[in-house]
């Protein structure tokens, strides 16, 4: 079982990467396009090469029309990809300034607290980021400037958030088995210490 979710969360990350990188390309494109399009109205421009100037602007160069809409988009569904395979590996920064003073046993209850909580809560998020998809795709509701509908935004991030909550689910009841047992099965902090 751990091999199919860490296989899932490796996808998920991948996803979200290439999710990051096609934003921060958009984001260049979008910038260069503004700076180049304030630059040609410039009065250098205006006065010294309003051909080139005009020439420039006749290709349509200019800022990505709506590209903040896409990227709060795509940024909510970069978040949830990159949740699981952080929860899975133990991925998330940890300050033990208290808790490196406990026994092991203690810490692992504490962990297993933790980890229940996330999944409870990784839960709630997807559940009601299922009521606003289907609530955006009953209402019709789209973007102010792409007018695109808001529920390809909120159903993307859903896919994200409902693996979350599975790797999360998996990962409290493996936190639930350790306690138990008596000895670990996942990673516990493979992130950073503060």
């Amino acid at each position: 079982m751990y091999r199919t979710m860490n296989s899932i969360s490796r996808t998920m990350a991948h996803l979200g990467g290439l999710m990051l990188a096609a934003l921060i390309l958009l984001i260049c494109v979008s910038v260069v396009g503004r700076s180049l399009n304030t630059f040609c109205h410039d009065d250098f421009m205006q006065t010294y090469l309003p051909g080139l100037a005009d020439w420039i602007l006749s290709l349509g160069v200019g800022a990505i029309n709506g590209d903040f809409e896409l990227v709060e988009a795509g940024i909510a569904f970069a978040i949830f990809a990159f949740l699981p395979l952080c929860h899975l590996t133990g991925g998330h920064a940890t300050v033990d300034i208290f808790t490196s003073q406990m026994s092991q046993r203690a810490n692992r209850v504490l962990l297993m607290i933790t980890s229940i909580v996330f999944a409870a809560i990784m839960v709630l998020i997807a559940v009601q980021l299922y009521v606003g998809t289907v609530s955006k795709f009953n209402t019709g509701q789209t973007t102010q400037l792409l007018e695109f509908p808001l529920w390809w935004a909120y159903a993307l991030s859903l896919v994200g958030a409902a693996i979350a909550a599975i790797v999360a689910v998996y990962v409290a009841i493996m936190r639930i088995y350790e306690t138990l047992r008596g000895y670990d099965i996942l990673p516990t902090q493979a992130g950073a210490e503060h």
